[in-house]
């Protein structure tokens, strides 16, 4: 599709239709909701005028996308002077609804301030290589493409941030059973 819209720019409508919620929610957990949709179409500006140097031979172009948001939002928080500042989408409030669904929210909320004081302890390098894992779902080999590191630079990265953040809150097991 990327290619095509090189000859026809129309069609690059349909990556932008397809990929804008993911990429939206990727930038809205690093930045914050409210500036989220114009980092998104910042990043879509900027692979629109890049999109002849896409390498067609990704099964998706969805990693590629999560580098070029990464780029933005790294520009972005570079001339605010904001790059400790994480967000972390949190669970909705505990409703009266009463259930497994409520649990999950209660624990997710009483370890919400510790995780976020153990991220902002992480080296930028190893927290970006962990959100993308653990918030984006990417895999190993779609993380390598975002951040352009070796796939085993991403177990390494993965392997020292867990256990940063297990040194940092060494009871996290027994409160998220």
């Amino acid at each position: 599709m990327i290619s095509a819209s090189l000859e026809k720019p129309s069609l690059f409508g349909l990556i932008f239709t397809r990929h804008y919620p993911a990429l939206y929610n990727f930038a809205a957990r690093r930045i914050g909701r409210d500036e989220a949709a114009d980092l998104v179409a910042d990043t879509f500006v900027r692979a629109l005028e890049s999109r002849a140097t896409y390498d067609p031979s990704y099964p998706s172009c969805l990693p590629w996308l999560y580098g070029i948001a990464q780029n933005v939002i790294r520009d972005r928080l570079r001339r605010v002077g904001r790059g400790k500042r994480i967000y972390i989408a949190l669970p909705a409030a505990a409703t009266e609804e009463f259930g497994e669904e409520t649990d999950d929210r209660v624990v997710a909320s009483s370890v919400a301030t510790d995780l976020a004081h153990a991220l902002a302890r992480l080296s930028k390098r190893d927290r970006s290589t962990l959100l993308l894992y653990a918030l984006d779902g990417l895999s190993y080999s779609e993380i390598a493409l975002v951040l352009d590191i070796p796939a085993g630079t991403v177990g390494s990265r993965l392997n020292r941030a867990r256990q940063q953040i297990l040194e940092a809150i060494p009871d996290l097991e027994q409160r998220t059973r």
